[in-house]
């Protein structure tokens, strides 16, 4: 059997794992631009803020210890096209076929033009070398004042890195406010707070309509008319699913549109990762959802289908969880949705959680400080969005108590979802 990998990001990686162990002898052809081993996109931020080492990007060792453990090569060439009809991947070096081919391209920064913005002052934060090129720049010293679009959780992340290096940091987003995709509007205002309380400036519904230089330096003209200083731009404004290889041999929505084994509308062709779209256990539609943990379950289970070994993957929720400026915010779900609402805990003080209840299941979270519980939580509430009515286990639970959440809370969360 042969096998053809198209990227080789933490998808591909688990994707080649799982080949492997259920096809010890198929032949494995890893296709990648970048010559690298797989490293995780929200550890860039950690880098470029000097918090985590070069090698420490990498979880799972070298390329070369890859290869030789997995026992595949390696092809350092762009691809140009990947055929569904002839199952074959062209690189500039000709075309070769395969029995299956898994698609693990991942996505790139949105990065759209700004007027008078010179690409030397111009950066994005997703690939190991943008965090690099942006840790050289900062550690020159000339960098006074900075701007940030895009107030994510990466966003948030890059301004607290220029913010903690004592540049002049403005976060700029369109939306009306911090987290818009998962954070409800009283929740955001309480983050916002404590933001502006360690001297980032904020600006909500608006963004930098152009750039302009003066005698005193860089301005960022904002379209609400306001200026800005920034001798720097960070653009942290999302990603786009890289598809542009299969755009017209599989089906493509936003992401390449998979079933639960990771199967394409192809026959014989795989993908997985940041490039496709997965279930959605809260909609039941597919979806990109951009995480690590969903591109390695994602990746497995190609691999596994890839080498005749019947695997499904159920699905996964939009969620995140991050630490940044001494506090933590977990949020699940669509935040869009109203429903019945359970409290714990005050916004200002200590541990919150604010679940939204609908039909008997939860379908919303957030989630202030306590970092420490955030794994319990992250691994009960996916339970919870699946539809397992399942109890915590006893010692969870009593993590959870000690944590400071009550077992009355605990017990009003089961009464509402199991009726």
């Amino acid at each position: 059997m042969r096998y053809g990998i198209v990227g080789f990001g933490t998808a591909g990686y688990h994707g080649v794992k799982e080949i492997r162990k259920y096809d010890p002898t198929g032949t494995i052809h890893v296709y990648g631009d970048t010559g690298m081993a797989p490293y995780n996109p929200m550890l860039t931020t950690y880098y470029a803020a000097g918090k985590l080492s070069y090698e420490g990007m990498f979880p799972f060792g070298t390329l070369e210890e890859m290869e030789k453990k997995y026992g595949f090569s390696y092809e350092k060439r762009p691809v140009k096209r990947v055929c569904a009809k002839e199952r074959s991947i062209e690189t500039d070096q000709g075309s070769a076929v395969y029995d299956k081919i898994l698609i693990a391209t991942g996505a790139r920064a949105v990065d759209p033009a700004i007027q008078g913005l010179s690409a030397e002052d111009r950066f994005l934060m997703r690939t190991i070398f943008d965090g690099e090129r942006l840790r050289k720049r900062v550690e020159t010293g000339q960098v006074k004042y900075a701007v940030v679009i895009g107030a994510s959780m990466v966003g948030i992340k890059v301004a607290e890195l220029l913010n903690q290096q004592g540049i002049g940091t403005c976060l700029v987003d369109l939306a009306d406010q911090i987290f818009p995709l998962s954070a409800y509007p009283d929740v955001a205002r309480e983050i916002e707070g404590r933001v502006e309380r360690q001297r980032v400036t904020l600006h909500f519904s608006t963004t930098i309509d152009h750039m302009e230089r003066r005698d005193e330096g860089q301005t960022a003209v904002l379209t609400n008319g306001e200026e800005v200083p920034a001798d720097i731009v960070v653009l942290c404004i999302g990603t786009r699913a890289n598809v542009e290889l299969m755009a017209d041999a599989v089906e493509v929505k936003r992401g390449i549109v998979v079933n639960r084994r990771m199967e394409t509308s192809a026959p014989g062709i795989y993908a997985a990762g940041d490039c496709c779209e997965g279930n959605d256990l809260e909609s039941g539609q597919t979806q990109l959802i951009g995480l690590w943990a969903n591109a390695n379950h994602q990746g497995m289970t190609a691999g596994a289908n890839m080498a005749g070994h019947f695997q499904e993957f159920q699905g996964n929720i939009l969620h995140n969880i991050t630490h940044f400026m001494n506090m933590d915010f977990i949020g699940f779900g669509d935040n869009r949705i109203s429903g019945e609402i359970l409290e714990h805990g005050d916004l200002q003080n200590g541990l919150y959680i604010r679940l939204v209840c609908q039909g008997g299941r939860i379908v919303g979270a957030n989630i202030l400080d306590h970092y420490r519980i955030s794994g319990i939580i992250k691994n009960y509430m996916l339970r919870l969005f699946a539809g397992d009515r399942q109890e915590v286990p006893d010692y969870q639970r009593g993590m959870l108590v000690k944590a400071g959440i009550p077992e009355t809370f605990m017990d009003k969360i089961a009464r509402e979802i199991n009726g």
